[in-house]
């Protein structure tokens, strides 16, 4: 690419959100921002939106204006498709607000309610819900009976199930309430419906299941059946948890229902 062709670094900065023209031009001069892996500092340089990849303090940047990333806090009673075949409340019910066709980047079962992220992104849907990429996630289980400490030492120790052993990365005894206990459960395993296998095989079968977190994006006080857009911030994260894993999945997704 010759310096007359491609676009200033600087106002694709701009376009996609990062910060003011002026701003950019300030974090460009800093050092703060890199093409492809290399510091530019030039406020001239020009870029190819559609080829090159663009981070700024080490976090990417989107540079397609037509990506889209939302966060759902989807409910219990739905299943994670877009399009059921057996007829049961879908996915498509609450992506009306975006024109584009969305997908879900890996699956939680259909009792089992919290973060989903939908995108028409397909690479970084592929990469981050691929079982050779464990996206780290965090689950707050309502369980039977009262979880002792021993039973959170072998959840992190690691249990035996019917398709091989799991341990969790963290696992902590948030309350003990009658007959029933909270558990945060911090995995980063795929594997079909795992806490719930999990917490049965430790003797506490779950009642109620929600994903907390998933990689760097958290729930918050989003509420049940909503979704919105991710902020530039946790876009970025979301990207840069991507680029980090590019080239671990070669084939799409298997289903994943914690």
């Amino acid at each position: 690419m010759t310096d007359a062709e491609g676009v200033r670094l600087q106002k694709v900065l701009a376009n996609a959100g990062v910060a003011s023209r002026r701003v950019c031009e300030e974090m460009i001069v800093a050092g703060r921002v890199r093409v492809n892996g290399v510091t530019v500092t030039e406020l001239g340089s020009r870029i190819d939106p559609e080829r090159d990849i663009v981070d700024v303090d080490g976090t990417a940047v989107q540079l397609d204006a037509t990506k889209r990333y939302v966060m759902l806090n989807k409910p219990t009673g739905v299943v994670s498709s877009m399009k059921d075949e057996k007829g049961r409340a879908d996915l498509r019910q609450f992506t009306q607000d975006w024109d584009e066709r969305l997908y879900n980047v890996g699956r939680l079962d259909a009792e089992t309610s919290g973060l989903l992220v939908l995108t028409n992104d397909g690479e970084l849907a592929h990469v981050l819900a691929h079982p050779s990429f464990g996206v780290t996630k965090v689950y707050i289980a309502k369980v039977r009976g009262r979880v002792t400490p021993q039973v959170i030492a072998r959840l992190t120790k690691g249990v035996e199930l019917e398709d091989g052993p799991i341990a969790a990365d963290k696992a902590r005894l948030l309350d003990t309430s009658g007959e029933t206990s909270l558990v945060e459960l911090t995995l980063h395993s795929g594997r079909n419906r795992i806490v719930r296998r999990m917490m049965a095989e430790v003797g506490h079968p779950v009642i109620e299941l929600v994903r907390r977190q998933f990689g760097p994006l958290h729930l918050g006080t989003l509420p049940a059946g909503r979704a919105r857009e991710l902020t530039t911030v946790e876009r970025g994260a979301l990207l840069t948890l991507s680029r980090s894993a590019d080239g671990a999945a070669e084939h799409p997704t298997s289903p994943e229902n914690p």
